[in-house]
């Protein structure tokens, strides 16, 4: 296929916010797809090449970006910075330069998606010697060869910055649309392969019903609903109930096939490396060969044996370089809480109660280094409430209370596990925006914009600067915020900056109004950022409607 035609529905998809038209759009375009294109359809009409749990990362920075759109059109880099603070969109610039370019250039070599696909894909793999020149020139070839309109999607793909509004419900529609099945079953395939490339690929075939859990790919996790109380979630879910300590860790999906293991986060990051001293515990005292598991990794202090909040351990998630320096400083005891998969059998279909019985059958507990998660089956009140107490004080969340007949279901809030926290509800929002600072804060972002989501919309509900410390402590540091943001940054007019939504961090606030000056109507009073969630993407960001939900509760 001509990349020029992907481009043409880039356009028609900017055009609309309505999700039925979007959705319209794609399917017309996967209904004219052959086989072969759909692969790499389905990735760049995502703004991607690579599936949401693929180590691999295009990688390329605004600034090499832009050192490529001036390689290409020959204009200079004060000419493309100057356009640049002008449009606020490296994409448009390049269109812009190309239109410039094209009327003295007689011979264009015609675009393929495949051609454009496969310069992008190539960005992760270049190392070694050379590497920033390569990769300017592998995006340079492409815009060398593009039409003004194309040029603009190429820098905006290889950005990660599509701005064609594809949430994944839409794609999720349209795969139904254009192969004529149920779009339950289309969410069903997705949740168990997180790849839309794949899945449409397989309901062409119309074999959607066939798919099942893929060991070594992360599926996406069961998600519990918050309830207040004990006596609103026995009213829910019926008695008896299993209760299970809440734990401030982090979720680590962990796959063994044979001798090789991998973890996954929430968010489909691989932390495999990052936590590499968890895998020889793994492997000791699990039985089996291969197995899907559910876990929570918490920290505890090497020399006191305490356990510690997510943020002492959350730096381990982004963590390249010195891991077995700060593995030793800040160790994980493995929680494991339930099994989706064993030797060869899908375990999802099975109950929340015969699940439990069989994690329990090849777990070999050994403590600060792999446990069961502390549990409780009871159809008593105040037997349960004795129990919340109990994890409270240990330092805990709270507690998880779950069905014993429910079975595992990926992705979903279903109303089968339930969570009960003794704080009142934060916010997980991303940064969308900030500040340079002032003074002795010169160097430092500051004042971030925090926004929310709304299908593949972010809307602004305030600012924050609390919670952010000054020098190195307990918590997150300007300092270090400004390291993770600064290479996002997509505009800058004065000290005003514009970033990629991607970091996601923990809000705490007290309580949510409502506000004309922020996109999304509302505002949060009294914003703290209480740590970032390295591991948590963009998609599980809480949406608008949660921020209503909560803000209705308030009034009452």
């Amino acid at each position: 296929m001509d990349y020029l035609d992907l481009v043409n529905v880039y356009e028609e998809l900017e055009k609309t916010t309505k999700r039925l038209e979007k959705s319209d759009i794609i399917s017309r375009l996967l209904k004219k797809a052959s086989v072969e294109d759909l692969e790499q359809i389905m990735y760049l009409i995502q703004g991607k090449v690579f599936p949401n749990w693929d180590e691999r990362k295009i990688g390329m920075s605004s600034k090499l970006a832009l050192r490529a759109v001036t390689l290409a059109t020959g204009a200079s880099k004060e000419e493309v910075e100057k356009m640049l603070n002008k449009l606020g969109d490296l994409g448009k610039v390049a269109e812009e330069l190309t239109k410039e370019k094209e009327q003295v250039t007689l011979v264009q070599h015609k675009l393929t998606v495949k051609k454009v696909f496969d310069n992008i894909r190539k960005l992760s793999v270049l190392e070694g010697e050379g590497t920033v020149n390569k990769k300017i020139g592998l995006v340079a070839e492409l815009l060398t060869s593009a039409k003004p309109i194309e040029a603009k999607f190429i820098i905006r793909t290889v950005l990660e910055v599509l701005r064609v509004g594809v949430a994944e419900g839409i794609l999720r529609d349209a795969i139904a649309k254009a192969y004529d099945v149920d779009f339950k079953e289309v969410e069903q395939a997705f949740d168990l392969m997180n790849d839309y490339s794949e899945v449409a690929k397989v309901a062409k075939k119309k074999s959607l019903g066939k798919i099942g859990l893929t060991i070594m790919r992360p599926i996406n996790a069961m998600l519990a609903i918050r309830v207040e109380t004990i006596e609103d979630a026995f009213k829910a879910l019926g008695k008896p109930a299993l209760f299970e300590y809440k734990l401030d860790g982090f979720r680590v999906q962990i796959h063994k096939k044979d001798n090789k293991i991998l973890l996954f986060t929430r968010g489909m990051e691989n932390v495999t490396n990052q936590f590499k001293e968890t895998l020889n515990h793994i492997e000791k005292n699990i039985k089996g060969d291969s197995y899907v598991l559910d876990s929570e990794f918490v920290g505890y202090d090497a020399k006191t044996g305490k356990y510690l909040p997510f943020q002492n351990i959350s730096q381990r998630i982004k963590r390249k370089y010195d891991i077995e320096d700060i593995a030793k400083r800040f160790p994980v005891e493995v929680n494991l809480f339930d099994i989706m998969y064993y030797e060869g059998k899908d375990l999802t279909k099975e109950t929340q109660e015969q699940r439990r019985k069989f994690l329990e059958k090849i777990v070999k507990q050994v403590p600060k280094k792999i446990v069961l998660t502390k549990k409780l089956v009871t159809d008593n009140e105040k037997e349960a409430k004795k129990f919340y107490k109990e994890s409270l004080k240990a330092g805990n969340e709270g507690v998880m209370v779950k069905n014993l007949k429910t079975i595992y279901q990926p992705g979903r809030r279903v109303g089968g596990w339930l969570k009960i926290k003794s704080i009142m509800e934060t916010l997980d929002l991303v940064i969308s925006g900030a500040e340079w600072g002032e003074g002795k804060r010169a160097t430092w972002l500051s004042s971030f914009t925090l926004s929310c989501r709304k299908d593949s919309e972010f809307l602004d509900v305030g600012k924050v600067g609390t919670g952010i410390k000054e020098k190195d402590e307990e918590g997150i540091t300007f300092k270090q915020l400004t390291k993770l943001l600064k290479p996002n940054i997509i505009k800058q007019e004065g000290k005003i900056v514009k970033i990629k939504p991607s970091l996601v961090v923990e809000i705490a606030y007290e309580e949510i109004q409502k506000s004309p000056t922020y996109s999304s109507g509302y505002a949060l009073r009294f914003p703290r950022v209480l740590r970032v969630r390295y591991d948590k993407g963009v998609k599980d960001i809480d949406t608008i409607y949660k921020i209503k939900e909560i803000y209705s509760k308030q009034i009452k």
